[in-house]
């Protein structure tokens, strides 16, 4: 099920708040945005955690791929931004089920050519889902986790993650004084998942922008991940940025390695 809200228009295009509805009931808020002539081509973003979906680097995305006749949607992931659910309940499998429906929604607006670009955690739902879309022309992924408990436990430490056992709460990534609230069976839920595997069954040609002073995910990870994809792959490694691409030069790069990206491996018919 799908409900939009009026149109805005902007320079090259418009962008509509929409929501959609997947197979179990999560209401998933996004914006839809297309350029000014009918296009076949589509990108979804997929925002980090935590962020939302008018992120610095989704915003720049779409910005870069409307005036090449590509639309993108981006959306909110379970209790993130504008999401009525709480973060106390996020799990993987909401996600999963969030990207599938994200999916459908294109699908159904005869987008048949399609990307979809990951951020962090949002690289790890694309590493994840990414095999069960045959449809899928072109993956970007920006500074990906690849293995998620790893990156949690180097992260948190181990008295954070001792608390997080006890207390079923960890400490407030957001800079704030109280810890968040999310279930430790979360972690537990993240050791069923092999990025690694996954990442061997996808099947559309690859890009990775990775800082090689990213504090957050380590090269190991994203050594191993191009050891693992068995497709035409890329790795674009950007020396001196951190995992936020924190200086102008460092995300003008990101941003503009990732949109060329989709700009080249999206067909338009």
């Amino acid at each position: 099920m799908e409900t939009s809200s009026p149109t805005e228009r902007h320079e090259g295009g418009t962008e509509t708040p929409i929501s959609f509805t997947s197979s179990s009931g999560i209401v998933t808020t996004g914006i839809f945005a297309q350029p000014a002539s009918p296009t076949n081509r589509a990108v979804i973003l997929c925002h980090g955690f935590p962020s939302d979906k008018n992120s610095r680097t989704n915003r720049r995305l779409t910005e870069l791929l409307i005036p090449k006749s590509i639309a993108t949607l981006r959306f909110d992931w379970y209790g993130m931004g504008e999401s009525p659910e709480p973060l106390a309940q996020f799990g993987i499998q909401k996600c999963e089920e969030q990207l599938e429906a994200a999916f459908r929604f294109l699908t159904e607006k005869a987008m048949n050519a399609l990307g979809l670009i990951g951020s962090s955690f949002g690289g790890f739902m694309a590493i994840l889902s990414a095999p069960r879309f045959p449809q899928l022309q072109a993956l970007g992924l920006k500074c990906p986790v690849v293995d998620f408990p790893e990156v949690l436990r180097l992260e948190l430490g181990t008295d954070a993650m001792d608390r997080w056992k006890r207390t079923d709460h960890i400490p407030n990534i957001l800079g704030g004084d109280h810890p968040i609230p999310l279930p430790y069976s979360f972690f537990e839920e993240c050791l069923t998942y092999n990025g690694y595997i996954s990442a061997s069954r996808i099947q559309a040609t690859t890009l990775i922008v990775y800082g090689d002073q990213d504090e957050i995910i380590p090269a190991h990870q994203i050594d191993r991940l191009l050891t693992s994809l068995n497709v035409p792959k890329r790795l674009q490694l950007i020396p001196g940025a951190n995992h936020q691409f924190g200086r102008p030069e460092d995300f003008r790069l990101m941003t503009t390695h990732l949109a060329k990206w989709m700009i080249d491996h999206l067909p338009l018919s």
